[in-house]
């Protein structure tokens, strides 16, 4: 079988985002390249969502983007204007077809669905496929979203409605998420932070219908995209092996608190390309470790008190917008920080942070 010098297991954001940034900056000149992936081709299947705090290689993939977003609860609603950080969205179908169109110019990178076609022993492995260590307890934030299309004006596409909170709870976290693209067009999800095995929580088609119908009093549209995922609001096991990295979301880049993940993946496969002449030896990338810290101490405060979450998070969210923004995309100074610890409710996260 054949051997290769750098294996990626997994085709998807992180593992791609990788071999391009190792690609354009002509780290695989002299190097094999084996992408592990079972899909048979690139289709649409993820919208990835951030506010723009860092440069990135992916500009012309942008679907749309924002400066205003909205927090809204059972009694208050908020606007806020991010003119510094837009809030933008990639299609993946446009992230895909980027990269492979340059994956593909290069002889040395090669695509299998299988790892056992090839020959890894002396490879070394960048892995993206996580491995979690069962839970019955651990949070996930699970979702699923449709996108519609009018067929007259509807949406003000100048704004997202980040959070909305007016809707059924359950005794858990519960929001919808509005993107529109157009005014005639959104990606509207239902989003839950809660245990996942709790499967009275996933009638998500209902959700979303009586959402659209009740609370947007939209009753004529059609459905272009359905989107659904889960994302872990706890970090999967990653250990550096002799010759393997964890990446993405298996190399704990997704933000516990946020579950945002693309701009954590980008910074990655930077720093893989900056150290990739020595890679067996560097340390592995991480959040750095006051977020890891301030997250765990915000979940725990999730899962004691669900029921306070929504006015929480428009409390977080009173803070000056251009710090809030850099705390939740890991980029905030101290100062920054501050501006929401201050903003919390002292009591509640006190005690968090004798029982995270």
């Amino acid at each position: 079988m054949k051997e290769f010098d750098y294996v990626i297991i997994g085709g998807g954001c992180s593992g791609l985002s990788l071999a391009y940034e190792l690609e354009i900056h002509k780290k695989l000149e002299n190097k094999t390249l084996a992408i592990i992936d079972p899909r048979n081709d690139y289709k649409r299947d993820k919208i990835w969502s951030f506010w723009k705090v860092i440069n990135h290689n992916f500009d012309d993939c942008i679907k749309k983007s924002w400066n205003n977003f909205s927090i809204k609860t059972f009694n208050n609603f908020k606007d806020i204007k991010c003119d510094n950080f837009p809030y933008q969205s990639i299609d993946s179908e446009l992230f895909y077809k980027k990269i492979n169109d340059v994956l593909k110019q290069n002889k040395n990178i090669n695509f299998y669905k299988n790892i056992k076609d090839i020959n890894t022993d002396n490879s070394f492995i960048f892995n993206s496929v996580p491995s979690f260590k069962i839970d019955k307890n651990n949070i996930w934030q699970h979702f699923h979203g449709i996108e519609i299309e009018t067929q007259d004006s509807f949406f003000d596409d100048t704004i997202i409605n980040l959070m909305d909170f007016d809707c059924d709870q359950r005794n858990n976290v519960h929001f919808f998420y509005t993107l529109p693209f157009r005014d005639n067009k959104a990606l509207i999800e239902t989003t839950w932070l809660s245990k996942d095995n709790d499967n009275s929580l996933k009638d998500y088609d209902k959700q979303i219908k009586d959402y659209i119908n009740n609370q947007l009093r939209l009753k004529n549209y059609k459905v272009t995209y359905t989107e659904e995922g889960s994302i872990p609001m706890f970090y999967p096991n990653n250990v550096k092996e002799k010759n393997k990295i964890n990446i993405g979301t298996a190399g704990g880049m997704t933000r516990l608190s946020t579950g945002y993940t693309f701009l954590n993946i980008q910074d990655q496969s930077k720093y893989i390309r900056e150290n990739i002449e020595n890679i067996k030896n560097v340390n592995i990338f991480e959040i750095e470790r006051k977020y890891q810290l301030l997250d765990k101490i915000f979940l725990s405060v999730l899962k004691r008190h669900p029921q306070e979450m929504p006015d929480i998070f428009l409390k977080m969210f009173s803070a000056p917008p251009n710090s809030i923004i850099k705390f939740l995309s890991n980029k905030s100074s101290f100062l920054d920080d501050l501006s929401i610890i201050f903003k919390m409710p002292k009591w509640m996260f006190i005690k968090a942070i004798f029982n995270k």
